[in-house]
């Protein structure tokens, strides 16, 4: 694995001490650095390893997914004794939702870290929850399950885990209203139609119908954008008869 240390020799001269900051990050020194240097390189740098094996963040994204949604899992699980499995499973996604794990990336400022071959300007948001991610997996490779466990408490549960106030978050405003429509028998539907005018970009409008009767409209950059940005405005609108939870 000293192919990777080579191929990123770079690093600490762009972004100071690569080691030093990685630790400030994580409140504990780290024993192998390879991890971290690799959850913090992007696919466009089109490095492999030896073995032809890609070099960047993404697998090291599904693993520290995994190790984040079972900390969360086990904790709710000891936290709230009387919750059902959907009642858990509803309070994990809120805590591991992709809104929240950006907040959490750019919180840490990991995109600082980032060796990329593309404008950071021009990455997406969903870029600092997917580092936050690697940065999770990371820590498994490089110390286990214990100092995994250890860095979620501190960066995640501990300052934003609530249950108070998860049970009143909503994550999904389109969910929330297709189970209350499921829930009292109301007929509902979608229409969504192109809806460009002056913009360049392309935009899409939906009418929202319950029991044929618009209740709300929306326009955004993509279907789902309008979709839920409509959900949420009927909402408001119905809520005295929707709970969030």
């Amino acid at each position: 694995m000293n192919v990777i240390r080579n191929i990123l020799s770079s690093r600490s001269e762009k972004n100071g001490n690569f080691f030093v900051r990685i630790q400030k990050i994580l409140g504990f020194k780290p024993k192998n650095i390879e991890p971290y240097e690799k959850a913090f390189t992007h696919r466009s740098l089109n490095l492999k390893d030896k073995q032809g094996n890609a070099i960047n963040y993404e697998r090291l994204e599904f693993l520290g997914d995994a190790m984040l949604s079972s900390v969360i899992a086990a904790h709710l699980f000891k936290e709230v004794p009387e919750g059902n499995e959907g009642y858990l499973t509803k309070m994990r996604a809120k805590v591991v939702s992709r809104k929240h794990l950006n907040e959490l990336g750019k919180d840490l400022k990991l995109i600082e870290l980032v060796r990329t071959n593309i404008p950071k300007t021009q990455f997406g948001i969903n870029i600092h929850g997917n580092l936050f991610e690697a940065l999770i997996g990371a820590i498994y490779l490089d110390r286990g399950f214990l100092y995994c466990e250890r860095f979620i408490k501190e960066a995640v549960i501990d300052p934003y885990v609530d249950i108070e106030s998860l049970e009143g978050q909503v994550i999904s405003y389109k969910s929330l209203l297709i189970e209350w429509c499921q829930k009292e028998k109301n007929a509902f539907n979608y229409e969504i139609y192109e809806d460009t005018g002056r913009d360049e970009m392309k935009h899409f409008a939906v009418k929202l119908w319950i029991d044929e009767k618009v209740v709300a409209k929306a326009r955004a950059t993509s279907k789902k954008k309008a979709e839920e940005k409509a959900s949420k405005r009927a909402y408001f609108a119905l809520q005295s008869k929707i709970s969030p939870r």
